[in-house]
């Protein structure tokens, strides 16, 4: 599990903006005419269109992409009853979650009452702004009066994810473990620790799969829900049976399913080996199951174990489902969220888990094999199929049950739309910051008079994304350290200049002399220079002390180069190094190369440059599709530019028949391809979308990427160095905290 300060959480959600959304304009208002389109005049005739035809209002507002969370903050997270403003910062969270996963935006709304009338009167009053509703955070029993009456009178998706959204994603699981199990749904008996509202709705939803009602046991705090009791509410008391079983270790004797929704420690050891053979467990309490992973896997094997953490197999998690349910839902306008799209989605879920699992999903975990089976039930958060198996499913269901205001009749097509609209952006640190996780390596790093690197190592040492070693003269490092609040005390410092470490330096002098005696370094220069962090690092990363190195938040970038070249050297067969940027933007990632190290390449340099991208692109889960950039096009121009672009695409052409690569061509024919078809049907490339630039030269590369920084808005991750026979990866100068995490991210995949 992620581990951070308190500090760390405000100041992420206080740097910069304030919060963690915001609102963008999606039409042109840089004109006067863009204006008088966008408010008045203009703008009285979508009105007059909707009053004529309400339902034109999700052909000219967003309205079809917009859904509200709101919540009342009566019962957030593991904090309780903290009131509806505290509560905000959750739905802006779960706002975030809607549109990185499925596209979806929101407004998050939290409102200050807990009167029922109140809130539900509310809700109606505002519900013609969205498309849907997701209720959050609302205590039971409230919330399931709550929902019930919005449901009713609004003819919009309303679901109440707290308790539904568990509830799908563990009936995809039970779906799964009942198959591989060989259980009989209508035969097992089920046992519920927990009769809250996720309790409630995932016991409904299991006996929509099957699971009979005499064979379901739910306990709360003070035991079976039984005849004897004479304290149930009107929600409880629907679960009670007639059982001679008075608590959860009674009722679990010779169960085939726990379904656990209630606190740590709720089950025993001795719970669990009193079990039917084979059985399910689903511990899902957080963030610490009702039974712990080492305690479960240390009373037996024979059972399917499932939790809401992401550190163990199997993980329960409700980021599976919302989006892509409220995806499908809004796609086809549905006007609610019924049990035949809710089943759709657990059957999608259940599908896709016997899927074969991409490379990308198992370079993300660090596996290599990942399949259908007793560790691997649900699909993984990070699997980019996701949207194209749930939010199908779900709105075919709502076609077929007749709640839909359009149909789909293409559902290829609408896959096809549903993978064009996600771009990758932060997906890809996602999933190269999961595969570091997996198997952490030692990154040594060389900057450490700077206060964002210390920072930045205490990240990926609590996140366990990298064992970070720092270079530098104790002292000073832990001065700097203590003055700023920054815990060092169990990350590794070693000083380069200090006695103990002279063999080493002499060690290290010797073998950057056999390298460099012909090249004018002499062993004293060989010697000295072991007094310099870059070079005292690449040698450690040289001889395997580590496995990668971090520089250059306050070094010139060919200062890190140099050592590294001259102490490491290049990859077989590699003539050239090259760096290349990742520019996360809004249509997706793109990949800038080469961006600095070489000033003018020739020809035979660009093929270099290019096989090496090909090859970097690749290693973050994605297809390169590859422009060879220059001022003219397909040899519009002979200036020397331009003819060596065409020359390299001809030989790559030749080299690398498969390579997906073409040019010389300018920026706007490489990025629009419809453009590019119109005038250059004969282009390789076809309709596909280039993602990959390689530029003629240093400068027009930098300054691309620079440019697409600051105007573009854009998140510029790099520069990552290709073409080094082990990773060392130079950081922008003043790089924030977060783009060293990212680079110390990717530098430990590399290394891997």
């Amino acid at each position: 599990m992620a581990k951070f300060t308190k500090q760390d959480a405000l100041d992420y959600h206080a740097q910069g903006r304030p919060g963690k959304i915001e609102v963008v304009p999606t039409k042109p208002y840089s004109t006067q005419r863009d204006l008088s389109l966008a408010y008045s005049p203009g703008v009285a005739e979508p009105c007059l269109a909707i009053e004529k035809n309400p339902e034109d209002a999700y052909k000219y507002t967003a309205k079809g992409n917009l859904v509200a969370v709101i919540s009342n903050g009566t019962a957030v997270l593991g904090l309780g009853d903290i009131g509806a403003l505290a509560g905000k910062p959750v739905m802006e969270g779960k706002g975030l979650l809607f549109k990185i996963f499925a596209d979806v935006d929101v407004f998050d709304i939290e409102i200050n009452t807990k009167d029922v009338d109140k809130f539900i009167e509310t809700v109606k009053e505002i519900s013609p702004t969205f498309g849907g509703i997701n209720l959050e955070d609302i205590k039971a029993p409230e919330c399931f009066e709550i929902e019930r009456r919005i449901k009713e009178e609004l003819d919009i998706p309303v679901m109440h994810d707290d308790q539904h959204g568990t509830a799908i994603i563990s009936s995809a699981g039970l779906v799964s473990a009942l198959e591989i199990t060989g259980k009989d749904v209508s035969k097992v008996k089920l046992v519920v620790s927990g009769a809250g509202a996720s309790a409630s709705a995932c016991t409904k939803l299991y006996m929509a799969l099957g699971v009979r009602k005499e064979n379901i046991i739910m306990c709360d705090s003070k035991g079976v829900l039984n005849t004897r009791r004479t304290d149930l509410n009107e929600a409880k008391k629907e679960f009670v049976v007639e059982t001679d079983a008075d608590s959860l270790e009674d009722a679990l004797k010779g169960s085939d399913i726990f379904l656990g929704l209630s606190v740590k420690g709720a089950m025993s050891k001795e719970m669990l080996a009193s079990m039917a053979p084979n059985p399910i467990v689903f511990a899902m309490a957080n963030p610490d199951p009702e039974i712990s992973y080492d305690d479960a896997m240390a009373t037996r094997t024979d059972f399917i174990f499932a939790t809401g953490r992401s550190d163990y197999p199997n993980q329960i998690n409700n980021v599976l489902g919302f989006p892509f349910i409220f995806r499908g839902a809004l796609d086809v306008g549905a006007t609610a969220i019924n049990e035949d799209m809710k089943l759709a989605a657990v059957y999608a879920l259940a599908e896709l888990a016997k899927e074969p699992v991409p490379d990308v999903v198992k370079k993300a975990y660090n596996k290599t094999e990942m399949s259908f089976g007793p560790e691997y039930i649900v699909p993984k958060p990070l699997d980019p199929r996701l949207i194209e198996y749930v939010a199908p499913a779900v709105a075919k269901a709502a076609i077929e049950s007749g709640v839909a205001r359009k149909t789909i009749t293409d559902w290829e097509a609408y896959k096809v739309e549903l993978r064009s609209r996600m771009g990758l952006d932060r997906a890809i640190m996602r999933t190269m910051t999961s595969k570091a996780k997996a198997n952490p390596k030692r990154v040594v790093f060389s900057d450490v008079n700077n206060v964002k690197v210390l920072q930045a190592a205490r990240i990926v040492k609590d996140e366990g994304i990298a064992i970070p070693v720092l270079l530098g003269k104790y002292a000073r490092v832990n001065k700097l350290a203590e003055a700023n609040l920054i815990d060092i005390s169990d990350i590794e410092i070693v000083d380069n200049t200090s006695a103990e470490n002279e063999q080493k330096r002499f060690d290290f002098a010797e073998i950057l002399y056999r390298n460099r005696q012909r090249r004018g370094v002499s062993l004293i220069d060989a010697q000295r220079l072991m007094y310099n962090r870059n070079y005292y690092g690449a040698a450690m990363v040289e001889v395997g002390e580590v496995d990668a190195m971090i520089s250059g938040t306050t070094t010139q970038y060919a200062d890190v180069i140099r050592p590294a070249l001259q102490m490491i050297g290049k990859k077989e067969g590699v003539s050239k190094v090259a760096g290349m940027y990742i520019m996360n933007t809004k249509k997706g990632p793109f990949f800038f190369a080469d961006t600095t190290v070489n000033i003018s390449p020739s020809a035979e340099d660009l093929v270099d440059i290019a096989c090496l991208t090909e090859e970097a692109v690749k290693t973050f889960g994605v297809d390169p599709v590859m422009a060879m950039l220059a001022y003219s096009n397909f040899g519009s121009s002979e200036d020397t530019t331009s003819t060596k672009a065409a020359d390299a695409v001809r030989m790559l052409h030749e080299k690398c028949p498969n390579m997906m690569i073409d040019g010389e061509m300018q920026a706007n024919f490489a990025l629009n391809k419809d453009l590019r078809i119109e005038r250059y049907p004969f282009s390789k490339l076809g309709n596909r979308d280039v993602n990959t630039l390689i530029f003629p030269n240093l400068s027009s590369g930098n300054i691309a990427y620079k440019m697409m920084q600051e105007i573009g808005s854009s998140e510029a991750i790099g520069p990552v160095v290709m073409g080094l026979k082990k990773p060392v990866h130079v950081l922008q100068l003043s790089s924030s905290v977060r783009e060293i995490v990212d680079m110390t991210t990717i530098a430990v995949v590399d290394a891997q």
